[in-house]
């Protein structure tokens, strides 16, 4: 009666695909499909729910890794994928706000109209919601300081079915009787009054309630661009190098690949291309990419060129010059977009994978890069197999480190090997001092029960704001 009957089903074979993702999480059938497609829709649901105490799993991508959405208890499996408008683009502000059904792929084609893009992660799929990247806290290839709080008001359903706006939003006038900002009001503002509601629902995997949209950070799009490849021997040279890079606050995007992960990427023509670019990357290469906006972007570019020259002759680093001036193009068109080969670069290779991911400081990255070699060897997993992707947030104070293991999901030999060697990366990695942001699964675990005082309070604040625990319960600590 809420959404009508075309967007509600109870089918097997509508509900399969929101049963399971890519990871090890163990496959749950929800009870039901709903589709909304407004506020006032997914506030009602909410409130059902409540009534009948029947879990709430909110979902908005196309896609899943890391077993968030899979329903632990059943329940209804809320889509907000109708929920798809890109509201306003605020090209002076440079933001944009966007409802949770909204992919990379759709903000991205349209925010490049205004000359503008969003804050993207390493190449997601293009099926992926924006705005579940952005509240899962997904590090952005963009480097910058003031980037790093991407969200600057949002609108949000509790979870019983109370409505909540946070930063400018709050303010009375700012938002329309539909819920959705006043034309000619910017939102600018993240903050307070009082406590600063917008971080409650970054990484809460929808434990803590529903965002209908937000108001987003976004960045021009560079006019005039250089691309450089440059490679390592080791990761310790490579991070010796990006910190000398970025604490002159050089670079527009600037991470780090191993050959894996870089071979992975740029193969078109699958697998030929891949096991030609496995034998002649490096170990390990650096992305830097010199961006110029629109005002003198040449001679900014210059400025930054001439930096990294002397940086060069200092480390006696040289520009990698096996690459074809059509891959680096392709390489620039894929760092604005998402991944928009089928299927997705992680998946390609065996079917699927598993990722350990957390922050660290990057000059910590070799012993975590050495941990997963030698656990890959202890596992008798193919060390040449293993995925390495640095990423540096806010110029190098600290990184997103990540790991990837694929495996073949049909090979039982191949899934327990995985398994147990992503068990014992997670275990060994917090005990080096990794700080898992992101938890999800495995990783929850073991963080949460190492952070009792946290956990406790946790809880807390869950049990206030979700007294009937429907909210995606099984969940972080829930």
């Amino acid at each position: 009666n809420i959404v009508g009957v075309e967007n509600f089903s109870t089918d097997p074979k509508d509900l399969e695909p929101y049963s399971k993702d890519f990871s090890f999480t163990p496959k749950r059938m929800p009870t039901c499909l709903v589709k909304p497609g407004s506020a006032e829709e997914v506030s009602e649901i909410i409130k059902l729910a409540n009534e009948t105490k029947t879990p709430v799993i909110p979902i908005s991508s196309g896609i899943h890794f890391y077993g968030g959405i899979v329903p632990k208890y059943g329940g209804i499996v809320m889509d907000l994928s109708r929920m798809n408008r890109i509201i306003r683009i605020d090209v002076l502000n440079r933001k944009a706000v966007i409802e949770p059904g909204v992919t990379w792929k759709q903000l991205q084609s349209e925010l490049s109209k205004h000359g503008l893009m969003a804050l993207n992660p390493l190449f997601p799929p293009t099926a992926k919601s924006a705005l579940t990247s952005i509240l899962d806290k997904e590090p952005s290839l963009v480097t910058k300081f003031e980037h790093a709080d991407p969200i600057m008001a949002m609108r949000m359903v509790f979870p019983t079915g109370e409505f909540f706006a946070t930063g400018s939003a709050c303010v009375p006038g700012a938002l329309a009787p539909n819920g959705y900002p006043i034309e000619g009001i910017d939102l600018c503002n993240p903050y307070g009054p009082g406590i600063n509601w917008f971080r409650l629902m970054e990484g809460s995997q929808g434990t803590l309630g529903v965002v209908l949209w937000a108001n987003i950070k976004l960045t021009n799009l560079p006019t005039v661009q250089e691309i450089y490849l440059i490679p390592f021997e080791t990761i310790n040279e490579a991070v010796e190098y990006m910190y000398k890079v970025l604490r002159r606050m050089i670079g527009h995007e600037c991470f780090l690949l191993n050959r894996f992960n870089l071979a992975n990427i740029l193969a078109e023509n699958w697998p030929k291309d891949f096991d030609e670019l496995k034998t002649v990357l490096p170990p390990f290469t650096v992305v830097l990419v010199l961006a110029g906006g629109y005002r003198r972007s040449e001679e900014k570019i210059e400025y930054e060129k001439n930096y990294l020259n002397r940086i060069g002759l200092e480390l006696a680093t040289n520009i990698l010059p096996t690459f074809s001036p059509r891959i680096v193009r392709r390489f620039q068109r894929m760092l604005r977009t998402s991944f928009e080969e089928d299927p997705h670069w992680k998946i390609r290779y065996k079917g699927s994978f598993q990722d350990i991911f957390f922050l660290t400081t990057m000059d910590k990255a070799s012993k975590f890069t050495d941990l997963a070699y030698q656990l890959a060897a202890k596992h008798e997993y193919p060390m040449g197999d293993v995925g390495i992707y640095l990423q540096p947030i806010e110029y190098g104070r600290c990184a997103h480190f990540e790991c990837s293991f694929f495996y073949n999901p049909e090979d039982p030999k191949d899934v327990e090997k995985v398994y147990e060697l992503y068990h014992e990366m997670v275990d060994y990695s917090i005990d080096l001092g990794a700080f898992f942001s992101r938890p999800y699964d495995y990783a929850a675990e073991v963080v949460f029960s190492r952070a009792t005082e946290y956990t406790i309070a946790l809880r807390k604040i869950k049990s206030i704001l979700d007294p009937n625990n429907i909210m995606n319960p099984g969940k972080l600590c829930f």
